[in-house]
């Protein structure tokens, strides 16, 4: 049974209807990266299952269980966890005193320790009473999926993690995130960075304009230029 199902999914902003019929699944253990140009619906996608978009239409089920009617609340403390492309990281609190709000707020899971996280990020380590205001891009990123992951996430959603950041911050990045996965955390990925995202998943869906337009596996997705070219506008690595 997949741990996440998708099922002809529409979404609306008030009377503009911006995901038609999509349908995707995310198996247990398995990181999957959602595709796409700018405005191609990745972030509504996400924001239909995380329940903050307030108009949808067809089936999200998560663990078995219809979220289509739940809360916003209810969802996250059902397990799913979003790293928001803007991160919100709270900019007068430390490191650490981050990691700790979101450790006490963990609901319906036992979080982990805060020194895993450490463990994890290194540099979270040294920096833990650093203000998040004083952290650099990467820094602030490694901070917002420190803050999901203490949680115990069943299902971890990466909106744009590379959003800009420098290419050896990508790289550092990209290192982390490896070491997560590894961790058998589910992980749905929506990335500009296609080489990023391709590294770090083991299937691929492609939306256009709010609609499903390709999916497989990322080592069919690596042989199908026609394929990046049509619907994500690649140069040599990155897209936009």
């Amino acid at each position: 049974m997949s741990l996440l199902t998708l099922s002809d999914v529409n979404a609306f902003y008030g009377n503009s209807h911006v995901l038609f019929d999509l349908s995707m699944h995310v198996e247990q253990n398995e990181v999957v990266a959602l595709l796409g140009r700018n405005g191609a619906g990745k972030t509504t996608t996400f924001r239909s299952i995380t329940g903050t978009v307030p108009r949808r239409q067809g089936t999200i089920e998560f663990d078995g269980r219809s979220i289509v009617d739940r809360s916003v609340d209810t969802i996250s403390n059902m397990g799913v966890k979003l790293v928001p492309e803007e991160r919100r990281i709270f900019p007068t609190l430390t490191v650490r005193e981050n990691l700790q709000v979101a450790h006490d707020a963990s609901s319906g899971a036992d979080p982990r320790p805060i020194e895993e996280m450490y463990d994890i990020f290194p540099v979270l380590g040294d920096l833990r009473e650093n203000p998040g205001r004083n952290l650099s891009g990467g820094e602030q990123q490694m901070l917002a999926v420190a803050r999901a992951l203490v949680q115990d996430p069943n299902l971890l959603l990466l909106d744009e993690p590379t959003e800009g950041l420098a290419p050896v911050i990508v790289d550092d990045l990209r290192e982390v995130l490896e070491d997560v996965v590894s961790r058998d955390v589910t992980v749905l990925i929506s990335e500009q960075n296609v080489d990023f995202a391709l590294d770090l998943s083991e299937r691929a869906y492609i939306i256009e304009s709010g609609e499903n337009a390709w999916d497989g596996s990322i080592e069919e997705l690596r042989s199908r230029e026609d394929l990046l070219d049509e619907y994500i506008s690649v140069g040599e690595a990155t897209v936009d």
